[in-house]
């Protein structure tokens, strides 16, 4: 097993883990860090913190982004291409559909993650204290981006941005996959998420916070999703894709890294200073958070429609309810039925 320990400061008031790639790994992780005697993550925030592949649209080599939305891009139908339909964009299609475009009929729950907007604004502030790294190498590659004119924000240094991620365990690269994910996000979300980052941790992660938050053990508003842009997700024009991914490969690798951390620590730096005055008592979201079921409650604004009422899951009732007086659990059962 990679990566078994937790490392925390001396105080033990920060702590790090390393998940390990991909979903799989992601949630035994999280799962067992989350349910440890060890810890008390009640009142903790969480920086879900990764590289990515980002898209020129929205991003550049070494870009760090703050996502409201993580969305499951790859939890579909898939087709080898060569066997798809012409009228396909790509080999994926959503599940209980018959075709592209539709919104998926069957639904697993984790398709789609909605963070903590409120936070997230007030974090980019930290965020935007760091000074990015850049390099030679990445300033030019983004040059081989200039011919296109929806991909401007490739060009430039690297910055702080808020928009959202992708998840899929399949390393994709190319412009019918990215392209495809990206309508599948905007599809999913009802316009509402920007597609810009890539990943493959972050639904699994997010879903396991989820199910601690209803079991009372995290807070799931207290949670921050951030990716830093290693390598572009499809090729410049004059590049084949073959090239763009074993020799191109992850150009921006090391100032990903290097702008994860700068940007990280000071989100980090400014919640410990500000803790007793703003982050003790948290930042309440004046959004939708959860999942595309409402499993926490309120109503999502993409989706079918809460699946469980305005009240969330049964699991979040019984837990809301847990510490109430009996009499007053057993009125707010019947008026529940």
């Amino acid at each position: 097993m990679e990566d078994p320990y937790v490392h925390c400061t001396s105080n033990n008031s920060v702590c790090q883990v390393t998940t390990s790639m991909a979903e799989i790994n992601a949630a035994a992780t999280m799962m067992a860090l989350t349910l440890s005697p060890k810890f008390d993550f009640r009142s903790t925030y969480w920086i879900l913190a990764g590289i990515a592949g980002v898209n020129p649209k929205f991003g550049t080599l070494g870009s760090v982004t703050l996502s409201q939305y993580a969305i499951q891009v790859a939890l579909q139908y898939e087709f080898d291409p060569r066997e798809a339909p012409e009228s396909f964009s790509s080999g994926y299609f959503p599940f209980g559909t018959t075709g592209p475009g539709q919104y998926p009929t069957n639904l697993y729950g984790t398709e789609v993650m909605e963070l903590n907007k409120d936070l997230r604004d007030a974090v980019s502030q930290f965020a935007r204290n760091a000074s990015l790294s850049d390099s030679a190498n990445a300033s030019k590659y983004r040059k081989l981006y200039d011919d296109v004119e929806d991909y401007h924000a490739a060009l430039s240094g690297p910055s702080i941005i808020a928009c959202d991620t992708a998840t899929s365990d399949v390393y994709y690269s190319g412009n019918r996959l990215s392209e495809g994910f990206e309508s599948y996000v905007s599809l999913l979300t009802n316009g509402t998420a920007n597609y810009c980052m890539t990943a493959q941790e972050d639904n699994a992660s997010l879903e396991v916070l989820l199910r601690m938050h209803i079991a009372k053990r995290v807070d799931y508003s207290r949670v921050i999703l951030m990716r830093s842009g290693s390598n572009f997700d499809r090729p410049p024009t004059n590049m084949s894709l073959l090239e763009h991914v074993t020799k191109g490969g992850q150009n921006g690798f090391d100032i990903s890294i290097q702008n994860i951390y700068k940007a990280g620590i000071e989100i980090v730096k400014g919640i410990v200073r500000n803790w007793d005055c703003t982050y003790k008592k948290g930042i309440a979201p004046s959004n939708y958070i959860g999942d595309i079921w409402g499993s926490l409650g309120g109503t999502p604004n993409f989706g079918p429609g809460p699946k469980w009422g305005q009240l969330g899951s049964p699991a979040a009732q019984a837990s809301d309810s847990s510490d109430e007086p009996s009499t007053k659990r057993a009125r707010r059962a019947r008026r529940l039925h």
